[in-house]
């Protein structure tokens, strides 16, 4: 590899498949934006996983280089909002679906896509938090603005097991909020690891694999869903009277198998969560509260980093609920 080419992971549609492979490409094949970033990091995330895969429907354009989040170091740039040597983290905004992503040595984006990095964080730290803790921290401040407090009531939080919902045990926990996690029957090999995270409590039952009752006990004051379809539907039935539900992933499935009694009989509200089209003055403070509110030794115990080459077998274990915590991908190993 010459010194003007740099490494990328590369996504090809073949007929009804997708290959992927490890490219040398040049800056003149890059797309075009205002600011060009030498990528230190990515990470894996569900997104990531369906698009190398192939499963989904994620990517939009071919070619397509995945990976929906980065953090590095400016290179050159020709927006005012940034000069050579700031250190900057992209989250969301189609990156890694319809432009160009995150899993290669060099990128050229949008300047308006990008956050400054916050003090307290480096790149690879920004990249362990990445677009899950970025998405948590989300749900936590939704729940927040809806008025739920650590005197509200229990919260619960549903895959508990994957990147968002390991993060989001953390945070609530360092707030002081009593937090009960949802994990798979056969993730048991994980509780350890949740209850250092903070969760006082976990539950695997398997009434939680069935689409519930209309109404069904209440038991929390506020959830946090990342697994949607009858998941979903038993956490809304199962809400406390004004209950609160933040909803940011449909890793279980999009659809929703449920009455609108607890609506209207319990007052439960329903608030959705986006992380990709998220305004940038709110991604600032977002930022800034994790960095805040999320403990260095929850990082520590939910990451590892891999290589991008490990990213088609690691994938794989993500889908088939195989993986746990946050894969941060080391771009130039």
């Amino acid at each position: 590899m010459s010194k003007n080419q740099f490494k990328a992971m590369v996504l090809r549609q073949e007929g009804v498949h997708t290959a992927h492979s490890i490219e040398h490409l040049t800056e003149s094949d890059l797309p075009e934006g205002d600011v060009l970033v030498d990528v230190d990091y990515s990470s894996l995330n569900f997104k990531d996983a369906l698009a190398i895969i192939g499963s989904g429907k994620i990517v939009r354009t071919w070619p397509m280089i995945p990976g929906v989040d980065l953090a590095g170091t400016v290179r050159s740039s020709e927006s005012v909002a940034y000069s050579v040597g700031d250190q900057v983290v992209l989250t969301g905004w189609g990156v890694g679906e319809r432009h160009w992503g995150g899993y290669t040595q060099r990128q050229r984006v949008r300047s308006e896509w990008l956050v400054p990095l916050p003090d307290g964080l480096d790149t690879k730290k920004a990249m362990a938090i990445g677009t899950a803790g970025f998405t948590a921290m989300l749900c936590v401040m939704r729940l927040e603005s809806a008025g739920i407090t650590p005197e509200s009531g229990k919260v619960l939080v549903t895959g508990a097991a994957g990147g968002v919902g390991s993060v989001a045990i953390s945070i609530l926990s360092n707030l002081g909020y009593d937090v009960t996690a949802l994990t798979l029957p056969q993730q048991t090999e994980i509780h350890d690891c949740l209850r250092e995270l903070g969760a006082n409590e976990i539950i695997c039952g398997a009434e939680w694999q069935d689409s519930p009752k209309p109404l069904e006990t209440q038991n929390w004051s506020a959830a946090i869903d990342t697994v949607g379809t009858h998941v979903l539907a038993r956490v809304i039935s199962t809400m406390n009277y004004s209950g609160v539900v933040a909803s940011c992933g449909l890793a279980g499935g999009a659809d929703l198998p449920i009455t609108v009694m607890p609506f209207i009989l319990r007052g439960v509200s329903l608030l959705g969560v986006d992380s990709v089209m998220c305004p940038t003055e709110h991604r600032v403070k977002v930022w800034q509260r994790v960095v805040k509110d999320l403990p260095d030794s929850a990082l520590t115990s939910i990451n590892r980093t891999a290589a991008l080459e490990e990213m088609p077998d690691l994938s794989e274990k993500m889908l088939s609920g195989r993986l746990r915590g946050r894969i941060v991908v080391d771009v130039n190993a």
